[in-house]
């Protein structure tokens, strides 16, 4: 598995839809990035779906085996915050609270638990009540 083209995917999905969650419905370039961002998580489905669904299936496993692993593209922010830059001048992303699918973890009884995947490099965050943030999973 090529893991710098499926972050190089993932972080060209992100910059699609933080260009998307700036425009409302009424904006004419609104329906022509919305299908951009369509095509490009059809992409990363087809080109690193197996591979995504495995490293899911293996986390749900081990933190939320409750939990049905859902489609990768799922575990997505809707929004990316740019946070800072990496010593080779990718971006650093962080996410909103809310974001991600929310979790049952065993470990977190009570708490607002979360996975999403953030790049740079590609990684599966578990995000507790919002504030603090555990890599449960990264690419090699």
């Amino acid at each position: 598995m090529d893991t710098k083209k499926l972050n190089a995917a993932v972080t060209a999905l992100i910059e699609k839809k933080n260009q998307l969650s700036k425009l409302s419905y009424d904006n004419n370039e609104y329906d022509d990035i919305e299908e951009e961002v369509h095509d490009l998580e059809d992409d990363i489905m087809d080109n690193y779906g197996d591979f995504l669904e495995e490293a899911l299936e293996a986390v749900h496993e081990k933190i939320c085996p409750d939990n049905d692993v859902l489609m990768p593209i799922a575990y997505m922010a809707h929004k990316y915050n740019k946070i800072g830059q990496n010593p080779d001048g990718s971006s650093i992303y962080d996410v909103e609270p809310k974001e991600g699918v929310w979790v049952d973890v065993d470990k977190y009884d009570g708490k607002d638990t979360r996975l999403v995947f953030v790049p740079n490099p590609l990684r599966l965050v578990l995000v507790i009540d919002g504030k603090n943030k555990e890599v449960v999973w990264q690419t090699k």
